[in-house]
């Protein structure tokens, strides 16, 4: 299924691209993201074809899908990065014959880091209640997450808050890699724990 998909990806790469050097659209943002869509379309695939309650007759089984689930999703996370990366550079040396290195790495950097931080919230709800309930409950989270972060911004001095971490600006990718790889993990234990309790 994934295989099948990524023609389509690949089209939309190259149709993303052509949008990027007339100076349409920053695909920075776009690949890594449908990279995540078409992982979590998998889910309704499982379903379909009662691969889950096959797997878990296979040793290891429930461990296996779960711990496959992940590691495919980073891959292909990291894989469409480096083309993205790529194209980026293209994009930017062909519009403006200089190449913003650091501003693009920096960029794909935090794409990378909300695509996992949408895996890690996405990936046990929908083991826990399955694709179709799971996407009113990531919905509810989201909208959750926007509403108190508009709370706290209006109670919150942010200018403050920012100046006084400034220390930690230049350890910033670091700590953004060290929590990237705790979310992650965090995550696939959870996930691991509620497919193995899970009845089929």
């Amino acid at each position: 299924m994934i295989k099948s998909n990524l023609k389509l990806l690949g089209i939309l790469i190259v149709v993303y691209a052509i949008m990027g050097l007339i100076g349409k659209m920053d695909i920075s943002f776009i690949i890594p993201f449908m990279c995540v869509m078409i992982m979590i379309s998998t889910f309704s695939y499982d379903n379909y074809n009662k691969w889950d309650a096959y797997s878990i007759s296979l040793p290891n089984g429930r461990t296996n899908s779960v711990k496959s689930k992940y590691i495919t999703t980073i891959l292909m996370t990291f894989i469409v990065s480096i083309i993205t990366i790529i194209l980026s550079f293209i994009i930017s040396y062909v519009n403006t014959k200089v190449i913003n290195y650091e501003q693009i790495l920096v960029t794909m950097f935090g794409t990378v880091f909300g695509t996992l931080l949408v895996l890690t919230i996405m990936y046990p709800i929908i083991y826990k209640f399955g694709v179709e309930k799971a996407r009113i409950g990531i919905f509810l989270i989201v909208f959750g997450i926007v509403i108190i972060g508009s709370l706290l911004a209006n109670y919150i001095d942010l200018s403050n808050l920012l100046n006084s971490l400034s220390f930690l600006k230049d350890y910033l990718i670091l700590i953004l890699i060290i929590i990237a790889i705790s979310m992650v993990y965090v995550s696939y234990k959870i996930s691991e724990k509620i497919f193995s309790k899970k009845e089929f």
